[in-house]
């Protein structure tokens, strides 16, 4: 690694290296064209299918570089983490893989369906500890234990390893189809994936731009870029479970402010038309986070018209019980009236 300004920088060679020790571990997921998203924008569009990843999301990679290279005295004392869902099912695989005591701290707004997952691939190694409204509730209780039993902090988008492991999606773009992208569009919570993404393209095909998405009800990125400082967002709407945080990571906040073309405010009614379209159309599980960088295309269709682009669907994590709302937030967005039952006829 090296300094930016002052600031933590991923280096490309680190990248690397980290993409080499997940091989055993993660899947290179496949890199799909998509017919009727390169129809509707005029650009030559393709998924980077992160819903086929093992644990069905991206963070496996971040959680997984992290916890490798703890030394066997940390490992001793085991790994805390603090997520709302999918960088819990990371830690949770990577800790049963490796025989490491864990413990995760999920808010009150997770989804039964990550919470049963984490469970499940954690199974004898796990502790899980739901609790709190927010992701930073859940962050604040895990920074508590970890004073309190000495275990090493395992932060979902905040660390110098994690960020590597999350860029070595980059990686598998560039090694599928080398310079032949324009533009990559990647969703953005705490800022993680962004940051590695981007800074990992501006070493090694500096001519390729990244966009990232981030939810509106939750858009700390797009604000603290425009204010010029890491800035923590008063209220959020956690819909966006992947992807809602108060305040980005100091990481990645630094990182992405050099490195992004641009951050697009995505409506959550707008990702909810897309998860249904998607499902609907294409067959694709895509939770609201997942779905965040194809439903960022409306925002940016002028950009990317003729273009090259690649979105990354990070995860398929969604659960089936959220249907309703989903269908509910979409139909608001597109305009029309919802209405709570239905007089009963003449």
């Amino acid at each position: 690694m090296r300094l930016f300004d002052s600031h933590y920088y991923p280096c490309a060679a680190d990248i690397e290296a980290a993409a080499l020790r997940l091989q055993p571990v993660v899947r290179h997921t496949p890199l799909q064209e998509h017919r009727r998203l390169s129809e509707r924008y005029g650009a030559r569009i393709a998924l980077k299918r992160e819903d086929q990843q093992v644990v069905r999301s991206f963070k496996i990679r971040g959680a997984y570089n992290k916890i490798a290279r703890l030394s066997p005295a940390q490992r001793d004392r085991g790994v805390v983490c603090a997520s709302a869902g999918n960088h819990s099912q990371g830690l949770a695989y990577s800790c049963a893989l490796l025989g490491i005591k864990g413990t995760v701290f999920m808010p009150l707004s997770t989804p039964p369906q990550k919470i049963a997952q984490t469970q499940y691939y954690g199974g004898q190694w796990l502790q899980l500890v739901i609790g709190g409204d927010t992701f930073e509730a859940a962050q604040a209780a895990a920074s508590t234990f970890q004073r309190a039993h000495n275990c090493t902090l395992v932060h979902a988008f905040d660390d110098p390893a994690v960020i590597e492991g999350q860029a070595t999606v980059a990686v598998e773009l560039l090694a599928d189809c080398g310079d032949e992208i324009d533009l990559v569009i990647v969703p953005l919570g705490g800022g993680g994936l962004a940051a590695g993404v981007s800074s990992y393209l501006a070493q090694r095909a500096p001519a390729i731009q990244v966009i990232a998405a981030e939810p509106a009800g939750a858009a700390a990125m797009k604000q603290s870029i425009s204010a010029g400082i890491n800035t923590t967002l008063a209220h959020i709407d956690s819909f966006s479970d992947g992807a809602a945080v108060k305040r980005v990571g100091e990481l990645g906040f630094a990182i992405c402010r050099k490195t992004l073309s641009q951050v697009v405010a995505v409506p959550e009614g707008r990702i909810c038309s897309e998860i249904l379209q998607l499902y609907n159309s294409d067959a694709i599980v895509a939770e609201p986070a997942g779905a965040l960088s194809i439903a960022a295309l409306d925002s940016i269709a002028p950009l990317i018209r003729g273009k090259r682009v690649v979105c990354v669907l990070s995860g398929g994590n969604n659960d089936i019980a959220r249907i309703e709302d989903i269908r509910a937030r979409s139909l608001r967005y597109e305009g029309f009236d919802i209405c709570v039952g239905l007089p009963a006829p003449a």
